[in-house]
């Protein structure tokens, strides 16, 4: 028989107080001061923050429930406003107790010690950065140990992190005072955090770190990729972990990365290589999955760089759970995905093309150049989307011989009383069709069709004029102009990376475009 535990679930009462100038109920954490540490419900714990006490209001006759199990959460049967009757009504041995399995009740556990943040603030670089979430860093900084960057120095701290991971079993976490922001320092080129400032700057002039530990596997203009191993780069991951941690919540693995793959966005600035953003991923996931984690850091965020890692990710699907900000991104993904396929599907030229004319039995085909400084040669910068070059003009018969153009399509001209003749195209194909071009999964390419409203165009094959064997039977319809009108409304873009830029390691162990 599995573990279990009996639980009393607790109320915590209701307040209710502006947030951003919007009326919101919350709980409160913790009481320091004067001050209240408190979580807006129905919203992620990262929004969590200290306000003045005088500022709350109590909601008369409104209280939320603890302890509440993983499952019921997941399924949807109790939200943090639900009654609490109706959550303990089949699962209470007596009023106010609840029956959780050791997974749940472990996981409550660590609920408790990592609902506050043990860190406000982290210094990165010239960046000063609100952090999310909670950390589980050792004790001691890096500062602190490597003093002389030398094998032994190294060898402490690995066996520091192993020891921090016996710690934060026990449920110990470091604290600060309310009022008094805690700042954690870090290097932006190896991770490494210390505690205080001076041994931050000190170390920041012996740093001699240029890029990450590993090797390139995406350039392009001022942006790379690199390629670094969880169990060749041990400690560069652990505190790269480490230092995602404080804007993941769902990430659980800091210390075992030896299983683990990473990806870090880099941009070239006064000749170092300074992180982005970066993913990791299994070295061999059982369940296909092609991401564990990503994460663009804040100051980076909504200027692409998180799509572009997540196309460089590419064939799979991202590790469930996912966080609120990891599925708006990933169904922004998905839904470019296949708008941008059925763009070429739905069209009678090939991407780019103007206008087709046949000489015999050859086709030319007329495109238009990308744009050009005056004397032809196109400016190069080295920061940002500006530091990428310019795509070269490709010629665009290529598309005629691309699967993804070809199949699935029918073209059908009729010709006109004057003697003209006017083509229309069609795509009849499955939802198995459609996860094969786009490269997605079948139940996310679902899921974004659903969410862009497509699947709500069903009509059966007799409706439509179509008859196949098995009777009646449900299809969805959609236009291209349909499909131009989500473009607009989801503000789809060009992909941000591009595969001529992807190197690829030769039979030498080098790299080659």
């Amino acid at each position: 028989m599995p573990a279990k535990h009996t639980v009393c679930i607790t109320e915590a009462q209701v307040y209710t107080l502006s947030h951003n100038g919007i009326e919101r109920d919350a709980t409160v954490l913790e009481r320091q001061d004067g001050k209240a540490y408190v979580h807006y419900l129905n919203s992620d714990k990262r929004l969590d923050e200290w306000v003045p006490e005088s500022n709350l209001t109590i909601v008369e006759n409104k209280y939320v429930p603890e302890n509440l199990p993983r499952d019921r959460k997941r399924h949807g049967a109790l939200s943090e406003t639900s009654d609490l009757s109706s959550f303990v009504d089949g699962v209470s041995t007596t009023s106010g107790e609840v029956v959780m399995t050791e997974e749940d009740y472990d996981l409550e556990h660590h609920k408790r010690i990592s609902a506050r943040r043990n860190f406000d603030v982290v210094q990165f670089g010239h960046w000063q950065i609100k952090t999310w979430y909670v950390t589980s860093l050792p004790v001691f900084s890096c500062g602190e140990i490597l003093e002389n960057d030398n094998d032994d120095a190294q060898s402490s701290l690995l066996r520091l992190h192993g020891r921090t991971l016996d710690v934060m079993a026990g449920g110990i976490t470091r604290g600060h005072a309310s009022g008094v922001a805690s700042t954690l320092w870090v290097c932006e080129m190896c991770f490494k955090y210390m505690h205080d400032g001076l041994t931050w700057e000190s170390h920041q002039r012996s740093c001699h770190v240029m890029h990450p530990p590993g090797r390139k596997v995406y350039q392009r203009g001022a942006h790379t990729i690199w390629e670094v191993d969880g169990g060749e780069a041990k400690l560069y991951c652990q505190c790269l972990s480490l230092f995602g941690k404080l804007f993941i919540d769902v990430k659980t693995l800091y210390f075992d990365t030896e299983n683990f793959m990473y990806y870090v966005l880099t941009d070239a600035s006064a000749k170092r290589d300074h992180m982005i953003g970066f993913f990791s991923k299994e070295k061999v996931s059982y369940d296909d999955y092609n991401l564990a984690c990503i994460l663009t850091l804040p100051p980076y965020q909504r200027k692409g760089y998180g799509m572009l890692m997540i196309e460089f990710s590419k064939i799979g699907t991202p590790e469930r759970p996912l966080s609120d900000l990891g599925l708006r991104s990933y169904l922004a993904y998905w839904v470019a995905t296949i708008v941008r396929v059925f763009r070429r599907v739905l069209s009678i030229t090939p991407p780019g093309v103007s206008k087709i004319v046949h000489h015999g039995s050859l086709l030319e085909l007329f495109t238009s150049s990308p744009p050009s400084e005056p004397d032809g040669r196109r400016r190069k910068r080295t920061k940002g989307w500006e530091g990428e070059a310019g795509d070269r003009c490709e010629f665009a018969d290529k598309f005629l011989d691309d699967p993804v153009f070809t199949s699935l399509r029918s073209l059908e001209t009729t010709a006109n009383p004057d003697g003209s003749a006017h083509t229309h195209v069609y795509s009849r194909c499955t939802l198995q069709d459609i996860a094969r071009v786009t490269h997605l999964r079948e139940e996310d390419a679902a899921f974004a069709l659903n969410e862009i409203g497509l699947l709500n165009r069903r009509i059966t094959l007799q409706d439509s004029g179509t008859v196949l064997d098995g009777g009646d039977r449900e299809c969805i319809v959609f236009t291209r102009e349909m499909i131009e009108h989500i473009a607009v409304e989801r503000n789809v873009k060009p992909p941000c990376m591009n595969l001529a830029y992807v190197l690829l390691p030769d039979d030498f162990g080098t790299s080659r475009r």
